[in-house]
């Protein structure tokens, strides 16, 4: 059985991912075997729009299948990881501006290369055990795949926090911070598809279970108020909320240099960015993870070794300087992302 299922229903265009013992994790084979079927239907009259889920309940995509970048990586084959970002995020603008109504299902967890998927569709729906979350910091990465777009245009300083923590969130947090349009119970998904297949676009919202993001956004905002990491972990030091001990605690165990280039990232983008300008600087992160920052080691501790004691390239939160994510970010000229191919 293939990894994604890839067909046309009725009036619909489906895609289906389906690798459940892996949490449904996006190979670079699944993410070409998307895009093309996205650029087949953009002008398939037979097509109305395409309908976008997962199998088996515990997730609609856990990420990207960070084994594989971590083996091709440690063999010194960089360039694999930099051709699946580069084509990854160029299907990731395409579901952005897809000329056709792309409707996600995202059931469980929607971390990573899912968020990349699923809330960049027209029509983001969640349900009771959704939880989504940006916690590429953990691993020594960026929040990439578009997910500095969706961080940048949250609420306040609520996407600085999602970034730099890499908080979950359940079905009421996403809908408030813009990562999912609507809440339908998962017993109804059933149903919705099956008049998706018949070209009916209708979505019956229901009341989403109650986000406590909305009275944490004061606290949230005056935490992550523009600065240095370092004097955002200053704040968090000096406060002692929950809030601010729960953020400590998932920073402290994240890669200093990752999360610096994050707030760089999100500073860099400002209020409003596009899809395509989040992504091509991501990219200009990505490009050099493998060689340049604590990717590996961070893909060693959490998913190869298991041992979780990562040593990432600077042991203090605060050691990072300006200097160290400015080459990290620095223009790519001639390598830069590129959506020459993207059009569809």
């Amino acid at each position: 059985m293939s990894d994604v299922l890839i067909r046309k229903v009725g009036r619909a265009g489906r895609i289906t991912l389906n690798r459940p013992e892996a949490l449904n994790a996006l190979t670079y084979a699944m993410c070409l075997k998307i895009d093309a079927a996205l650029k087949a239907w953009a002008g398939d009259p037979a097509v109305d729009l395409v309908v976008m889920d997962a199998t088996g309940p515990r997730a609609f995509c856990a990420g990207g299948d960070i084994a594989e970048l971590y083996a091709r990586g440690t063999a010194g084959d960089v360039a694999f990881g930099q051709r699946f970002w580069r084509d990854e995020y160029r299907m990731n603008a395409r579901i952005a501006d897809y000329p056709k109504p792309v409707v996600s299902l995202m059931q469980g967890f929607t971390m990573g290369g899912g968020v990349g998927l699923g809330c960049h569709a027209r029509h983001r729906i969640v349900g009771e055990s959704s939880r989504i979350a940006m916690p590429e910091c953990a691993i020594g990465l960026v929040p990439d795949v578009g997910g500095t777009h969706l961080l940048a245009r949250a609420p306040g300083r609520v996407g600085v926090w999602l970034g730099l923590t890499g908080s979950r969130m359940g079905p009421g947090d996403a809908i408030f911070a813009g990562f999912a349009d609507h809440f339908v119970p998962e017993a109804d998904w059933p149903a919705l598809i099956a008049n998706l297949e018949g070209g009916r676009l209708a979505i019956t919202d229901h009341a989403a279970p109650v986000s406590a993001l909305p009275a944490q956004q004061a606290v949230i905002d005056r935490l992550f108020a523009p600065g240095t990491l370092a004097e955002v972990v200053a704040r968090l030091v000096a406060d002692g909320s929950d809030v601010a001990a729960a953020a400590l605690k998932a920073m402290r165990a994240g890669s200093p240099l990752a999360m610096a280039a994050t707030l760089e990232i999100l500073r860099r983008l400002g209020p409003a960015p596009s899809i395509r300008q989040a992504l091509e600087t991501e990219y200009l992160f990505t490009f050099r993870a493998q060689d340049r920052a604590d990717f590996l080691e961070g893909i060693r501790a959490a998913i190869i070794d298991k041992d979780r004691t990562p040593h990432w390239r600077h042991a203090d939160i605060g050691a990072v300087t300006p200097a160290e994510v400015a080459a990290l970010l620095a223009p790519l000229e001639a390598d830069a992302l590129t959506f020459e191919e993207e059009k569809v």
